[in-house]
């Protein structure tokens, strides 16, 4: 699989929070109450099919208000307790085409559901909304032999300033393939356990104090 196919995998991203299990933190980044920070699910998700490639394309400025309210009755109609959502502007790096691509997607919480319920949910978004595949990940105490990557979040981090350090970073781009930021400037970044060091400096060029910074330890799925 290329890079590309890799990240458009991101398109509709979901991940599962053990509410009992908490959340670990690494260096001086910040630990939050597991029932404040992680819930028992969120997806990360879009409508979109086609491939950005322009910053300035009118699709990224869509505030997805129907596919919200779509998304929100696909979660309560499996059973699942749909909570909040916020809008998020996606940098992604494209081996294929060798630049950068755009995507506008929601973020949902979701309460009361489980592993499989969320496997089962994920499947559903992907049939329903021609997407390549959906990514899961379980909130996992950091030692846990599951545990095989991380979800950062950092706050001062504009969709601008993550498309020049992806851009000017061929290591982060091979290595992360990109990341989110919402509205109000959150960096919201899945990577590999692996590249968790190249993530902590990728942060440090977008100019985040890692003090600042909320790391959560999990295990990922691709659902397609």
């Amino acid at each position: 699989m290329t890079n590309f196919a890799a990240w458009r995998r991101f398109r509709v991203l979901v991940t599962v929070s053990a509410l009992a299990l908490g959340c670990t933190t690494t260096g001086g980044a910040h630990a939050s109450p597991a029932g404040d920070d992680c819930p028992a699910g969120q997806i990360f998700a879009t409508n979109n099919t086609a491939v950005i490639t322009d910053p300035a394309d009118p699709r990224l400025t869509t505030r997805l208000t129907r596919f919200d309210h779509e998304v929100r009755g696909i979660i309560h109609a499996h059973g699942a307790k749909p909570g909040t959502s916020r809008l998020l502007d996606g940098v992604f790096w494209s081996g294929d085409l060798q630049q950068a691509t755009y995507e506008r997607s929601r973020e949902f919480e979701v309460e009361r559901v489980g592993r499989d319920g969320l496997r089962h949910l994920a499947g559903v978004i992907v049939k329903q909304y021609r997407q390549e595949a959906v990514l899961t990940f379980r909130c996992l105490p950091r030692t846990a032999p599951e545990t095989d990557a991380v979800e950062i979040q950092a706050p001062g981090v504009s969709a601008a300033r993550l498309r020049d350090a992806l851009l000017a970073n061929p290591a982060a781009r091979d290595g992360l393939g990109g990341g989110s930021v919402t509205l109000d400037g959150r960096l919201v970044l899945i990577a590999p356990l692996a590249n968790l060091s190249m993530a902590k400096e990728f942060t440090s060029d977008l100019g985040v104090d890692w003090n600042t910074v909320e790391v959560r330890y999990g295990d990922k799925e691709f659902v397609s």
